[in-house]
């Protein structure tokens, strides 16, 4: 089912061509949502409300609904499974916090680096057909535990515009005040100006399609002045099998991630020993009885499998595709760990589904796709943060450390830099 390449016979311009994604035509998309983002910017909510209107096939009324006046009503198993989630991913991103640096690096020299919380970021939840309560938690979870003051959610609605009782239950957990009714560029763009209703703010952090990622990246170099998570795009998942992987555990991994939409990519790397044909027998098994086998076989199109004839090799490819999602179910996968530098999120061992990671383990599952796992990580507490430094010099330090600033400041004909030591100093040697 999947087309097959055997890695020993790639040159090093096919594999970079195999590493690279399906294209993406970025120029279009940012043609389109340029307009959205302007638009939004001049006419604030009844902008807002008309594209919602014209994609979504609803008007909003309101735009903006408070969680915390709403009675929601939960079946018990639904709200039981919620909690859980919420505590697990609470209790991992609990233990990322920082605490404060302080380092002498020299006597009468103290350098310190405090976390501090942005004050204002949106989350953008996808939603509409259908629903995400996870990407909530994992967006919510850590930025409330970072401290952020104002949480503001975007999420397209129902067909009947309404906004589903998990979403709203999970925002009371979280003391969010402010849900906007709306998803898309539109959306995007309302949270980064700010409009009559949506309040502005400077951070906007959230997976999407490729109009929320392009107004996501063109409002980050705009006088909106904010910034975003990552850049992202579809989904995508490597497995690395041995002869040891589940053919079934390992065809179901594939296609947790292809059911995402026709435009994700799912790639198989499998050691000579690896049982391919029968892997590739239940990726057709399972793909019969898929609600989303359309979507899935579209991402199929776009997937491959490389044969490898060592878990050394099947790292190397790995390293260099940098997936969002690494599935090792091999034999003692936890010892390959150190042979892993770039992925978002990895999960090890036969009995580590992708589905753990993107609902209830603990981890986060709002995390670099498209190769950007070579430079970005997933969300986490410090998205939610930035750090200031600070330092203190005594009079011991000044006099110790002043004759390098200001030889330094000298070379770099800074005489204003050097005065501001020099005077210090001369303050200090005529007591």
């Amino acid at each position: 089912m999947m087309k097959r390449y055997r890695y020993g016979d790639l040159s090093a311009e096919e594999i970079n061509r195999l590493c690279r994604r399906p294209k993406m035509d970025f120029a279009t998309v940012f043609e389109a949502v340029e307009p959205i983002i302007d638009e939004v910017r001049r006419r604030g909510d009844s902008a807002v409300a008309t594209y919602t209107e014209k994609y979504d096939g609803f008007l909003p009324d309101p735009l903006v609904i408070d969680p915390a006046t709403f009675n929601i009503e939960l079946a018990r198993k639904r709200r039981e499974a919620i909690d859980r989630a919420f505590e697990n991913i609470h209790r991992f991103h609990k233990a990322q916090l920082d605490s404060t640096l302080e380092v002498e690096t020299m006597a009468g020299v103290r350098c310190m680096r405090v976390t501090r919380a942005i004050d204002r970021v949106g989350l953008y939840v996808p939603g509409g057909n259908a629903i995400l309560p996870s990407t909530l938690m994992m967006l919510g979870i850590p930025a409330m535990l970072a401290g952020v003051e104002q949480l503001v959610v975007a999420t397209p609605p129902g067909p009947d515009g309404a906004v589903a009782p998990e979403i709203l239950y999970i925002a009371q957990k979280l003391n969010i005040r402010s849900l906007v009714k709306a998803g898309g560029a539109q959306a995007v763009a309302a949270m980064a100006w700010g409009t009559e209703t949506v309040p502005k703010v400077d951070k906007i952090v959230g997976p999407g399609n490729q109009y929320v990622t392009a107004a996501k990246m063109w409002l980050q170099n705009s006088e909106a002045m904010i910034s975003i998570d990552m850049p992202a795009g579809p989904s995508e998942v490597l497995v690395i099998a041995d002869h040891t992987a589940n053919p079934a555990f390992v065809a179901s991994d594939l296609l947790s991630q292809a059911e995402h939409g026709s435009d994700s990519q799912v790639v198989l790397v499998a050691t000579t020993d690896a049982d391919l044909d029968a892997i590739d027998r239940q990726l057709s098994h399972q793909l019969e009885d898929l609600p989303r086998k359309e979507m899935a076989e579209g991402a199929l199109e776009n997937s491959f499998a490389v044969i490898v004839d060592s878990i050394e090799e099947a790292f190397d490819f790995s390293n260099s595709y940098a997936p969002e999602h690494l599935v090792i179910p091999c034999e003692d996968a936890d010892r390959w760990v150190q042979q892993i530098k770039h992925a978002g999120s990895v999960f090890l061992g036969p009995w580590s589904p992708e589905s753990a990671g993107d609902y209830a383990s603990g981890t986060n599952h709002t995390l670099p796709t498209y190769g950007y796992a070579r430079i970005y990580s997933g969300v986490s507490t410090d998205t939610f943060t930035k750090q200031i430094t600070l330092q203190q010099l005594d009079q011991t330090g000044i006099k110790a450390l002043g004759p390098v600033i200001a030889e330094l400041a000298d070379i770099e004909q800074l005489e204003g830099h050097r005065r501001s030591v020099t005077l210090r100093l001369e303050k200090l040697n005529n007591q």
